[in-house]
């Protein structure tokens, strides 16, 4: 589960940083969309790259849902009784919903993927001026779709935060000076991810995009 995430992590910090080519205007985010599709060429056919990327992140996601799947049942056999009394113990908001979250990000992923991929569910789905279905997209008039997109890339925040932490004691920071590294660097990339996909739709929303 760790390996998986960590792998999840690392493609979002890359479409992160394709997404902020945005603010250098139509044609360099333009251009970095086809430039996508020309990778490996000519040894690869165009958008190849593309699928293979799309196919290995498909393959970490359901990595990594059945390791979260099989934790949950390892924990459930481990403990089949529940406690008479069970005593509180701190716990974060994102460790509590760590499954719903995950739910609630899957579900934003497919909406993402109909909207800015295939183009779908965008007002103007043309897959060769990429920056005008963003500008259309988080239009003003479109508040309830930037509303979804906040509330989905804070999800993928708290998600991020616990699940990095948790993965980073798994791969050996486990004393306390360790966990306290790993607290920190996990509230970091979180708020990093965060800050960079939000920019985008509100500087559409406010106009200072578009």
């Amino acid at each position: 589960m760790a390996v998986t995430g960590l792998l999840l992590v690392l493609f979002l910090f890359a479409h992160m940083v394709g997404n902020l080519k945005i603010f250098f205007g139509e044609t360099p985010f333009n251009d970095y969309a086809h430039w996508l599709r020309e990778i490996g060429k000519p040894l690869l056919p165009e958008s190849a790259y593309l699928w293979i990327q799309r196919v290995v992140l498909l393959v970490a996601i359901v990595g990594h849902m059945w390791a979260a799947a099989s934790l949950a049942r390892r924990a459930h056999a481990a403990r089949p009784v529940r406690y008479v009394h069970r005593p509180k113990r701190e716990s974060s908001y994102a460790a509590r919903t760590m499954r719903w979250g995950g739910v609630i990000i899957l579900l934003f992923v497919i909406y993402h993927l109909l909207d800015l991929t295939t183009g779908h569910l965008n007002p103007v789905g043309d897959s060769d001026h990429p920056y005008s279905n963003v500008v259309a997209d988080f239009a003003p008039e479109r508040w309830y779709v930037t509303l979804f997109y906040t509330l989905a890339v804070l999800a993928v925040g708290f998600h991020l935060r616990h699940g990095i932490f948790s993965a980073l004691r798994t791969l050996g920071q486990q004393t306390q000076r360790g966990e306290r590294i790993a607290r920190a660097v996990a509230l970091v990339v979180a708020v990093v991810l965060c800050v960079g996909y939000l920019s985008v739709p509100f500087a559409v929303l406010t106009g200072l995009v578009g």
